[in-house]
């Protein structure tokens, strides 16, 4: 990101600050002083989550438990989603990211758990860190935790509903042409346990969806639909 300055700084405001990756601790990257004796020492830090769009989930699947009072006001939690360039392989494709104030996102979270997520049961507490310094330690303990989780579902931020806008957007984008809501739902076809006859079945349905996209993307998308149907074949 320092490579990019005139993009974000490009009035040099922030001189003598640069971002910094920190391993194994809240958050991923810091705008960091490059002098000791320059206050503030951290501006803001950014919490980065990978996403491969493409992956048979169709949300992300990541965790988020930082408790929001670590969480600085400028901080922020980013979502990049990826897919390679020709589907299968090719360079990794960056789309939009997913950008949300990090101690809101945190405070939706367990907002969600206790309050609006279905299900049974009255059990719906969460447990808060009890560290509060922003910019912790890598020892320190800063997630919080629910009081039941069974499945294991408490952190997936994707499952609180507040990604949900942002996705339906995102599968519009196209990759090589294609919706990349087509190109998961074709790849999910060739998922293990598929037979021909459900492969064929899914690709009936993927053109009925597609029954409303002018003729010539149509046909655009059944020939790309075919030529990687038949390198995943070939593998």
């Amino acid at each position: 990101m320092n490579k990019l300055r005139s993009v974000w700084d490009p009035e040099q405001k922030y001189s003598l600050y640069s971002f910094e990756r920190q391993p194994q601790t809240f958050p991923d990257v810091v705008l960091r002083a490059s002098a000791p004796d320059v206050e503030p020492q951290v501006l803001m830090g950014i919490e980065l989550k990978g996403w491969y769009a493409l992956a048979k989930e169709g949300e992300p699947s990541f965790r988020y438990n930082v408790t929001p009072a670590v969480c600085a006001p400028a901080d922020l939690l980013v979502v990049v989603p990826w897919a390679l360039s020709r589907v299968i392989s090719g360079s990794p494709q960056v789309f939009t990211p997913y950008v949300i104030n990090a101690r809101q996102a945190a405070e939706y979270r367990n907002w969600y758990w206790e309050h609006a997520r279905g299900g049974k049961g009255t059990d719906r507490g969460v447990i808060l860190s009890s560290v509060t310094t922003h910019y912790p330690n890598k020892a320190d303990p800063i997630s919080d935790q629910a009081v039941k989780d069974g499945g294991k579902n408490f952190g997936r931020f994707a499952g609180s509903k507040a990604m949900d806008s942002y996705i339906a957007e995102l599968f519009d984008d196209k990759l090589a042409g294609i919706p990349l809501w087509a190109w998961q739902k074709f790849l999910l076809l060739f998922t293990e346990g598929q037979t021909t006859e459900t492969v064929q079945a899914g690709l009936d349905a993927l053109a009925a969806r597609a029954g409303t996209v002018p003729e010539a993307e149509r046909t655009d998308l059944a020939d790309k639909f075919r030529e990687i149907g038949d390198m995943i074949a070939g593998d």
